[in-house]
Formats: structure tokens, sequence, C-alpha cells
């Protein structure tokens, strides 16, 4: 009996695996400026979305570079006035690039870009033109990826510089970063408002607050994933 029940225990999960391996792996394209680059997806994101999908079925790729607009992943970013200046989507190719190596021969099941980004914009006072901005880049990986099923995990700017008026659009970034993905169908934002302990640093989040971001991204991550799965099954 006891020969038969580890059989069929075998047989379960190598079911389980064979149905996963079928269906296709699951994408996670990190990006952004400081905040992200300075985020180890090794501490807790990719643990954390290997745990819920199992480690063979998980792609993560990063690419960030602090203290940079979003006119550097957005390829027909403009401001409100006048022409852009300088080069637009530079860091965008380089994290597809990214992005080609890694998915190379793969068939993928999910992808959910995951953006901490916003703190240069809202220095330079572009927050009039980040909505259209950010979607814009939204609808650039949905394009270039072939896809119309990309989940949206968004880490809202914290507020350590809600009243400094050297940053502008500080509160209207973290205005629209929410907002967003109210509008979007498979979105959501993750709050960090409360990693950012050191005042010598306000901006960045602390060594224990990168992990829990890294946590947080990769719940909600895998909630948009399975909110998806559970909506197709039912069709």
């Amino acid at each position: 009996m006891k020969t038969i029940a580890i059989l069929t225990l075998f047989c379960t999960s190598l079911t389980t695996y064979l149905q996963a391996a079928d269906q296709g792996k699951h994408l996670f394209i990190l990006s952004g400026q400081s905040n992200m680059e300075r985020l180890n997806p090794a501490d807790s994101f990719t643990p954390a979305v290997e745990a819920a999908f199992g480690k063979e079925n998980v792609i993560v790729v990063k690419d960030a570079k602090g203290a940079q607009p979003i006119r550097r992943w957005y390829k027909e970013w403009k401001p409100a006035q006048g022409e852009s200046e300088g080069v637009n989507g530079d860091l965008y190719d380089k994290l597809m690039t990214k992005v080609t190596e890694a998915t190379k021969d793969q068939k993928i099941e999910s992808v959910t870009f995951i953006w901490m980004q916003g703190e240069r914009d809202a220095r330079e006072s572009h927050g009039s033109v980040y909505t259209k901005s950010l979607k814009g880049l939204i609808d650039q990986f949905s394009k270039d990826l072939k896809r119309d099923d990309v989940n949206v995990v968004i880490g809202r700017i914290n507020d350590s510089n809600n009243t400094n008026k050297d940053y502008a659009d500080w509160n209207l970034i973290r205005e629209i970063q929410v907002n967003i993905t109210k509008e979007l169908p498979n979105a959501d934002w993750v709050d960090t408002d409360d990693l950012n302990h050191d005042q010598k640093d306000p901006i960045h989040a602390t060594k224990e607050g990168f992990v829990t971001m890294g946590t947080r991204f990769a719940e909600k991550a895998i909630a948009l994933i399975k909110a998806r799965k559970a909506t197709a099954d039912k069709k």
C-alpha cells in the first residue's frame, strides 16, 4: 500500500509538472529607476513567484537605472510643450534585449510588467504628460510582445517629497500611478510609503524595505495571474 501511495503521489506531481510546462512559463519584467535598480529580486520577489508557480515555470527579467525619466523607456514621449530632447526609449531597448534572450524558445503563459519609477518626472515637472507616457509604455510592451493580456503592477513613489517644492509634480504622479491601475483591466499598485525609514535618504527604501517591496510586488503579480486564470476557467 505504501508503494502504491508513493507511486500515486509521484504520478500526480508529474502530471502537474507536465501540465504547467505545456501551458508555458510566467514572465515577470521589472524596470524603473533607482528604487527598482536597488531591489534584488532574489531576496524576496523571485522566491515568492517560484513558490506560487514552480521554479521551472518562472522567468524574471530586471533592468533598471537610477535617476532616469520615463522617456528613456517610452519611445513616443513628448513634453507638454515643445519637442523632446535627448534619446527616447534606449533603456527600453536594453530591457527588451534581455527579455528576448530570456524567453528564446520558451512558451509564455503570462506576462507581468512591474514598474517602479516617477521621481525624476516629478522633479522635472512632467506630471501633465505622465498618464499618457505610462499608458503609452504599457501599450508599447503589449505591441512588442504581441500580447493583449499583459498584467501591470505599479510601485507608487513614496510620500517623502509631498511638500517639497523642488518636486512640484510629486503628488500628481502618485495619483496618476494609482488611477491608471483602476483604468486598466489587469493592474494593481503597491504602497511604498512605509519602506523609507532612513531620513538621510528618504526617496529610497531601506535594506529591509526593499525585501518587503519585492514581496509586495510578488503578491500583487501572483494575485493578478490567478484572477485572470480563474476568469478564464469560468468561460
